[in-house]
């Protein structure tokens, strides 16, 4: 069953974080509700709708950026309550707007997650959870990765707080325990109670854009469902969950970071389906189900982050008008459009006045130059799908050029939703260390901007990006994402031990800490506080070839295994640097299986035989079109070439998509064949050319005797 919303824009605040806007119960069974929205100003507004205008409730004086929102109350009561936090300290409104509490949590850090249940509160900064009772400490935890989100099943007796962290894991928590871990497909960013009224059913978002449910229990849980994210659509920033369809049971509404809105029912099955999708311009923070905009019209309410809070309600919002009849707009359209022409007319003589005003204080003989300021909404994320960085760009006004400079070589990919035009600059790599110059104009409304790089594994260095918007006087921004040497790893939670391992050991006069900065130096999502305890081990995968390592290290001694040699020889490589920056002595020993080679180039065989192939269609694409127009037509040609003329569109398409895909592979060949002899103590660099004529005619087999002969 299909459903039809239809957006209303409703008022518009200061940028949002995510998780800070909250639909207040309603009076009323059908009745409308209240909307409570905190912003980076610090200001908590409070707003309802009559006849079609938002009124305000309360609305607080600014101070600093509000990082979370929450409703709550005494349990079993209406929880009407707002709860905001900003930096370390948590402040309590009723719903008129009255303050009644101001807490400090005492936390080094700021506060970004927080749950409110009755008399408990449960907050989160960066790696620390903290429960309160009645403002009293009650329970404690450190987690080893970041936490994104919490969330808190309550019963009578008993709270057991969910964390969901970094290193795609859910901890469940009892008292200052770990009571349980809970592994997920990708790192979770949001947690919401499925039934709010009670039960032990979680939904989780991750930042890839997978939702699942699970079922928590005493010891262990259960996963219900999971949904992939098979249309690259954007990760999840909120979710809840509201019966907007009307058939008695929960559907999940979901906000992403590419404005995607989605709204998932339950059919016979339990497993979810998609009802209704709707596209914002910008990444979506909050959302919620209930009645806002009219009397018994459910709709899902949306907070942008730039500050834009919308419905997609069920009310009809066009007039259909019968056969011969006229459509005249209701006394309260009417009205409508007169104010918002009027508000337009008083907004214009603002924007007059403020430019001769900046007129004459920018030419006076005591003028200051001031910057403007402007908030970045920034991610640089390893997707597992294709290999690639996805860094997105948002903006709070509109984006007028972006610049990009890498001091390493790194391979810019189509982004199909970028709109924007790239012109590249010539650049010297040699005295400037310039590998890429390339600047993106971008639309004239443009406030977020997708983009994608492909790094290659052993080269590490600088991106930066300079974000120019629209504003005046011109300003720019500068962002920096480091490009590690294991660049393309991704953290997993388990590996496949039976694969041909090599072993690279460390010993040296190093502490805990020392090793733990170099692992985080040379490899992407490991936490960047020292893990507690004395010894830790992490599993990583390759994300392009889908070789493995595993990294086990403490005080004084570091264990590495990789299927992949060349992998070893990188971390070899910048150990080694690192640790000579920092005057230790290392002892490095490795252990080299020869079998591995092998593992690895039939691991690389099917990608580089699909690659080939592909080479070799898109090359005949143009002499078979020649043969087509001359011919008239192509049914004299044998099937195969016909088939690469019906796809040749889909085919050009692809390898436009992957630059340098081949060259990457070939790269990767001749690599792993330097790196084997390397760990033998023999150079055969001058094999190379010899090695790239056998790859020019590629054959598995004469590959492996080449690898085995030199």
């Amino acid at each position: 069953m299909e459903i039809h919303l239809n957006r209303v824009d409703y008022i518009q605040v200061g940028v949002t974080s995510q998780k800070t806007m909250r639909l207040l119960p309603a009076l009323g069974k059908k009745a409308t509700q209240k909307v409570a929205v905190a912003d980076h100003d610090g200001i908590l507004t409070c707003f309802g709708m009559k006849k079609g205008e938002a009124v305000p409730v309360f609305k607080t004086l600014p101070g600093q950026k509000i990082a979370r929102l929450d409703l709550g109350g005494a349990a079993g009561t209406p929880q009407e309550k707002v709860f905001v936090c900003s930096g370390s300290h948590v402040r309590g409104f009723t719903k008129k707007g009255k303050q009644f509490l101001t807490f400090e949590a005492n936390l080094t850090e700021s506060i970004n997650a927080m749950h409110v249940s009755g008399a408990d509160l449960f907050v989160c900064a960066s790696y620390i959870f903290n429960h309160y009772c009645d403002c009293k400490d009650q329970h404690y935890y450190l987690s080893g990765d970041k936490i994104n989100d919490i969330s808190c099943l309550s019963s009578e007796n008993l709270s057991r707080p969910i964390l969901a962290c970094q290193d795609r894991v859910l901890r469940v928590l009892q008292g200052s325990e770990l009571a349980y871990d809970i592994e997920v497909p990708g790192p979770p960013s949001v947690l919401e109670l499925y039934n709010k009224d009670g039960g032990e059913e979680v939904l989780y978002g991750t930042t890839d854009g997978k939702i699942g449910l699970v079922q928590i229990g005493e010891s262990a849980a259960a996963t219900k469902w999971e949904i992939d994210n098979d249309k690259k659509k954007g990760g999840i920033l909120c979710i809840d969950t509201y019966d907007i369809t009307g058939d008695g049971v929960n559907d999940i509404l979901v906000g992403r970071d590419d404005g995607t809105v989605e709204v998932f029912g339950f059919d016979s099955s339990s497993e979810p389906t998609l009802r209704f999708e709707h596209v914002l311009s910008e990444s979506v923070t909050s959302i919620q189900g209930g009645c806002v905009g009219k009397e018994s019209y459910d709709e899902v309410l949306t907070a942008t982050y730039t500050g834009w809070v919308t419905g997609l309600t069920t009310e009809p919002q066009k007039a259909e008008a019968g056969p011969g009849d006229e459509v005249r707009m209701s006394k309260e359209i009417q009205s409508k459009v007169e104010a918002l022409r009027a508000e337009l007319e008083q907004l214009q003589v603002k924007v007059l006045q403020g430019r001769e005003q900046y007129q004459q204080t920018s030419q006076s003989s005591t003028a200051v130059s001031a910057v403007p300021v402007f908030c970045i909404n920034d991610k640089f994320t390893l997707c597992q799908d294709d290999a690639s960085y996805s860094l997105t760009l948002e903006v709070q006004t509109a984006i007028d050029n972006l610049l990009l400079q890498s001091d390493v070589p790194i391979d810019l990919l189509d982004v199909d939703k970028n709109s924007a035009v790239v012109s590249f600059s010539e650049c010297d790599s040699e005295p400037n260390g310039n590998f890429l110059l390339a600047t993106y104009r971008c639309q004239a409304n443009t406030t977020r901007l997708e983009l994608k790089v492909r790094s290659i594994e052993g080269q590490y260095g600088t991106l930066q990006a300079y974000i120019t918007p629209r504003l005046q006087p011109k300003t720019c921004q500068v962002r920096q994402y480091q490009i590690k040497p294991l660049s393309l790893h991704q953290r997993t939670h388990s590996i496949d031990q039976e694969r041909p391992m090599n072993r690279l050991s460390l010993v040296g006069q190093f502490s805990f800490a020392e090793i733990h900065s170099w692992v985080v130096f040379c490899l992407p999502e490991v936490p960047e506080k020292t893990p507690a305890g004395e010894s830790i081990t992490f599993y990583f995968h390759n994300t392009f070839l889908g070789t493995q390592l595993e990294a086990t290290y403490c005080k004084g001694e570091g264990h590495f295994k990789s299927d992949n040699i060349s992998t070893i020889s990188i971390l070899n490589d910048v150990l080694s640097k690192e640790a000579t920056k920092r005057k230790t002595n290392l002892n490095i020993s490795y252990d080299i299986n020869d079998d591995s080679v092998s593992h690895t180039l039939k691991m690389i065989h099917p990608k580089l035989q699909y690659q080939l192939l592909l080479a070799r269609k898109v090359q005949l694409i143009d002499a078979l079109k020649e043969l087509q127009v001359h011919e008239g037509n192509a049914d004299f040609l044998i099937a195969e070439y016909r088939n690469i003329l019906d796809e040749s569109a889909n085919l050009l398409e692809e390898y436009k998509k992957q630059p340098a895909h081949l060259e990457r592979l070939y790269g990767m060949i001749t690599d792993l064949f330097i790196d084997k002899f390397k760990f033998k103590g023999q150079n055969v660099k001058t094999k190379v050319s010899s090695l790239l004529e056998i790859l020019d005619n590629y054959d598995l087999n004469s590959l492996l005797d080449f690898f085995n002969e030199a």
